[in-house]
């Protein structure tokens, strides 16, 4: 066998996006960079959801921003571990459910209307129960 041949199928490179679709994906991923490091300060609002989604609309739009989410000290670990496998590590697990209980508090006592608080706790608890069954990366 020569070193030129893979022993893995190649896979059909993904045709190039029209010049306005990468535009608006572009603007996507900022838009959900800036949500998600704005979500790192503000209580309750979520952060790793933006990051994956700028990622995946930058691995589309923009290998520059792309391959800086990648190399990002804060996002790229997270962005490797969803990338293989779709993995969460535990610090992360234990930071989302701090987050939210706090909120969950914070919502608790703010909100007005019992079955808007309600609904919202739920939620949390329901995203608290998916995200804890993710599995965690190998070390």
């Amino acid at each position: 066998m020569k070193a030129e041949e893979s022993i893995e199928p190649s896979t059909p490179a993904p045709r190039p996006l029209p010049r306005p679709a990468r535009w608006a994906l572009h603007a996507f991923a900022v838009l959900c960079l800036v949500l998600g490091l704005i979500g790192a300060v503000v209580p309750g609002m979520p952060t790793t959801v933006f990051i994956l989604m700028a990622a995946w609309a930058a691995a589309r739009s923009s290998p520059r921003l792309h391959a800086w989410l990648m190399r990002n000290r804060v996002f790229g670990p997270m962005l490797l571990n969803w990338q293989n496998g779709g993995t969460v590590s535990r610090r992360a697990k234990w930071s989302a459910t701090a987050t939210m209980a706090l909120c969950g508090v914070v919502v608790g006592y703010t909100v007005h209307r019992r079955w808007a608080a309600t609904l919202s706790i739920i939620c949390m608890a329901l995203v608290l129960a998916w995200l804890w069954r993710r599995p965690e990366p190998r070390r």
